[in-house]
């Protein structure tokens, strides 16, 4: 027993960077996407470490807002999350398409899903729009008012040779009122159905996420640690990358969700408090 927790202490001692989820780990959001709740820890936990110079991004499932947006509604809350450490999976997009010659893509979401591949110098259309189902991408994000049209149209740019790249699989977060449905993991389910197309998933547990965040931090991905609410997302992105896993009980998982999990999905550590971090960073 000894031993086996000097093995777990001494995993938890390499990490050198974090990346923390945001909704059920450092606030929960309001049904409307507009407000937040902060959680216990996450304003002591962001301030000690940049104090500190603890390197750490916070990357969000979330895509409704680019980060230019979203970040100086965080930091009026208390949070100490510059916009260039707040990431989206539209980051990672933005980062991954051109690498894999991209250049005009179809999105399906909100304007605000597509901010950061026009950043990057991509071209965005949306359904209806000239030369739309001739775009080299599919990008699926958060899209609430999704029409049938809007499928139909990303079916045929993926029948005419487009990829599918999609922003979060997840079926649901944790927000203030309870577990919300993703809308882009049904939007998915539906494009998929039609085509039969693999998808490329820009998102928390994709690796490309994870190898994103380890090249913004300067950290190998083997000892970065992650911090999150769920098995599905956080925990298997950690555990497949090779990185620390630190499962909060804040948002969808308490501590007796987390020790049922397989090992694949199970925390390295479960936190019975954000703060908790502090005496562990002190002590690497």
């Amino acid at each position: 027993m000894r031993q086996s927790r000097s093995r777990k202490e001494k995993s938890v001692q390499r990490v050198e960077g974090f990346m923390f989820d945001l909704d059920g780990t450092l606030v929960l959001t309001d049904h409307s996407l507009s407000g937040y709740h902060l959680l216990p820890g996450a304003v002591e936990v962001l301030t000690e470490f940049t104090r500190r110079g603890i390197p750490f991004v916070v990357l969000t499932n979330g895509t409704h807002y680019p980060a230019a947006e979203q970040a100086p509604k965080l930091r009026a809350i208390g949070l100490p999350i510059p916009d260039e450490i707040l990431l989206t999976p539209s980051t990672v997009a933005a980062d991954l398409m051109p690498r894999r010659g991209v250049k005009r893509v179809l999105v399906l979401g909100t304007p605000g899903v597509g901010h950061a591949l026009r950043e990057a110098g991509l071209q965005t259309l949306v359904p209806g729009e000239e030369r739309a189902e001739r775009s080299d991408a599919v990008y699926i994000g958060w899209h609430p008012q999704c029409s049938m049209k809007d499928i139909e149209a990303a079916v045929k740019a993926i029948w005419n040779g487009a990829e599918l790249y999609v922003a979060s699989d997840v079926p649901f977060f944790a927000t203030a009122s309870g577990k919300r449905m993703g809308y882009s993991h049904a939007i998915t389910a539906a494009v998929r159905k039609m085509t039969r197309a693999p998808m490329v998933l820009t998102g928390k547990p994709s690796l490309h996420a994870l190898r994103f965040v380890a090249r913004k931090l300067g950290v190998p991905m083997r000892r970065l640690g992650v911090i999150g609410d769920d098995p599905l997302v956080e925990m298997i992105m950690a555990r497949r990358g090779g990185a620390i896993g630190f499962g909060v009980t804040t948002g969808m998982s308490k501590k007796q969700d987390w020790l049922k999990q397989p090992s694949s999905r199970r925390p390295h550590r479960i936190l019975r408090n954000l703060t908790e971090l502090l005496t562990l960073s002190a002590e690497s």
